[in-house]
């Protein structure tokens, strides 16, 4: 009789106890995501949240809301998340593709450890300027605040340090829990929304202002989503490798055939969040601004125009991911490095001819294209939810978008590493042939 794999997961003492150590963690980053930054009036905050709820005004800070689950509004100390720390490796990797001087010091012995701490200073100065904004954004709330200079400062870097802090708790994660550490308090912060947008759409709904013929249409558009978003992770090419046989002393190695996985969506999720935390920097900066009133006029207007719920951000978002997918691509899976790993061990791609560095970069080009525009078209569904069907905010990210593509890439990623611990310790896995299989295209 087979053991049924959810027992076993708390029957084996290492997956247990880094399942526990990463509950552990969350909730040390969902306690943070409520302790106000000091100086702050909570009560205050409630209200003037509240107030732009009911005028439908509070979309910037919803995104914001819906990566760091609740702390923007709460103005907590983890209120920025991981998004700065995201943001500075997004600068470094394009610093390392335009300046190949950089490059060289990363292949470098030691190199790792020297981008991980340029990493973390960029990111304390990213946090600094996002932290400063959010110290504007809080001047223009009513009696929020006293919003002196000391108070400024010791608002400036109780922020940088909370974010300092949940990098350091996705690090902890990532070494001795389960899954990436940052994807993790990514997905917590999404998933603590869920109670609160439920909550929103059943009112709106027993108010009559949603229909609920229209709740029943995107609930089935929500499974089948789900089921594509599933389709398309697991999706992947796979190219015939042939290698020859050799003779080592006595023993002759090679004479087999593999094959390469190429998967259709090579970079997961990465561009998706690559593209949100790109726009989350500017965001912040000019909404902040803009809430002055005696800002600019252009202020607004440039506030206007990256509203999340509007058109022109999610058409920038669209370029973003297209071209995020293809830079992370090829930093990742460079098409001449694979040819001439392939080469070095004796082996060849019979599909390739001589030039197995042009067909693998044509695969790769035909792959990720569908895919960045499979992740861009679910990435603009919250919009198209809202204005079309009248879903507030907070229920149409859940519906799509970032968000969704983050939970169910962070989700599989996870059963990945658990199933490869299970089968580590010959360990029926989650699904019934013992692995969680991908699909040939």
């Amino acid at each position: 009789m087979a053991s049924n794999p959810i027992v076993n997961i708390f029957k084996l003492k290492e997956l247990r106890n880094r399942l526990f150590f990463t509950f552990i963690i969350l909730a040390v980053f969902r306690l943070g995501g409520v302790l106000t930054v000091p100086g702050i009036d909570a009560s205050v905050l409630l209200q003037y949240f509240d107030s732009l709820a009911s005028q439908n005004k509070n979309q910037f800070a919803s995104y914001m809301d819906f990566f760091v689950g609740g702390a923007f509004s709460h103005f907590s100390v983890f209120m920025l998340g991981v998004m700065p720390y995201i943001s500075t490796q997004i600068i470094l990797q394009l610093a390392l593709i335009i300046f190949p001087s950089l490059k060289r010091i990363v292949q470098e012995d030691g190199g790792q450890r020297k981008v991980a701490a340029w990493t973390r200073v960029g990111t304390v100065i990213v946090c600094l300027i996002q932290s400063f904004a959010v110290t504007v954004y809080a001047d223009s709330i009513p009696g929020a605040w006293s919003g002196t200079i000391q108070m400024k400062l010791l608002a400036m870097l109780t922020v940088t340090t909370g974010t300092m802090i949940t990098i350091w708790l996705g690090d902890q994660i990532t070494a001795h829990g389960i899954g990436n550490g940052v994807s993790m308090l990514l997905f917590a912060g999404i998933v603590a929304r869920l109670p609160s947008a439920v909550l929103d759409l059943s009112n709106k709904v027993s108010n009559n202002e949603i229909n609920i013929v229209f709740v029943i249409v995107v609930l089935i558009m929500f499974i089948g989503i789900i089921g594509l978003v599933i389709f398309e992770e697991r999706g992947e090419r796979q190219i015939k490798v042939t290698y020859a046989k050799r003779v080592v002393g006595r023993k002759m190695y090679g004479g087999q055939n593999t094959y390469l996985p190429f998967k259709i969506n090579p970079s997961n999720v990465i561009p998706v969040i690559f593209a949100s935390s790109f726009l989350t920097f500017p965001l912040q900066i000019i909404s902040s601004i803009g809430s002055n009133q005696n800002s600019a006029r252009w202020v607004g207007k440039l506030s206007a125009f990256l509203n999340p719920a509007g058109w022109w951000y999610n058409i920038l978002m669209v370029i973003l991911i297209v071209f995020f997918a293809y830079f992370y691509t090829q930093v990742t899976m460079n098409p001449i490095e694979i040819a001439k790993s392939i080469r070095e061990n004796g082996g060849s791609i019979p599909a390739a001819g001589s030039k197995p560095e042009e067909y693998l970069q044509r695969v790769l080009n035909r792959l990720v294209l569908p895919g960045s525009l499979f992740l861009a078209a679910i990435a603009v569904l919250p919009t198209v939810i809202q204005n079309l069907f009248g879903f507030p905010q907070s229920i149409s990210m859940l519906m799509g978008g970032t968000s969704l593509i983050i939970m169910i890439g962070v989700d599989l990623d996870t059963m990945s590493q658990v199933e490869a611990l299970l089968k580590m310790h010959h360990q029926d896995g989650l699904t019934k042939k013992g692995k969680i299989r991908s699909r040939n295209l």
